[in-house]
């Protein structure tokens, strides 16, 4: 499963509705609203959790995946040491910030929005969201 910096993941691009992630991967196996009444939808064999957030009429722009298959740039993600993985990312990835959670360190890129999620030294979870422009609107890839 390749992550595209700022558009989604393979063939799901940001801005989808719930309608177009079903028809082009299937029914969740599990959905429910968080707090903020966002939709969330889980697909267990994918590893992927997709948020469609309500304030943008249901518009998929966040997604959380321990998918052992993904990469970025052609580089597998789970499994990896950041050390290892950080400098084979395209140049875009330049600036990290880092912040310690108990167990889990969060390397973040906000020029890209993407989290590596590091537990037991490891990458465990990729976490990408949509980006946004200089007027604080979403950039969406699908319209």
């Amino acid at each position: 499963m390749q992550l595209i910096p700022k558009k989604g993941i393979a063939n799901l691009l940001f801005g989808m509705k719930i309608s177009d992630v079903e028809s082009a991967i299937g029914k969740s196996d599990l959905h429910f609203k968080d707090d903020d009444n966002n939709a969330i939808h889980v697909y267990n064999a994918l590893k992927l959790r997709l948020t469609f957030y309500e304030d943008e009429s249901y518009r998929f722009g966040y997604l959380i995946s321990g998918n052992p298959e993904l990469e970025l740039g052609g580089q597998k993600l789970i499994g990896q040491t950041v050390e290892n993985v950080k400098p084979l990312l395209p140049k875009a990835f330049k600036t990290w910030e880092t912040e310690r959670f108990d167990l889990a360190t969060n390397h973040f890129n906000e020029a890209n929005w993407l989290i590596l999620q590091e537990e037991f030294g490891t990458i465990a979870k990729v976490e990408m969201g949509a980006v946004f422009n200089d007027k604080d609107e979403v950039e969406w890839a699908f319209r």
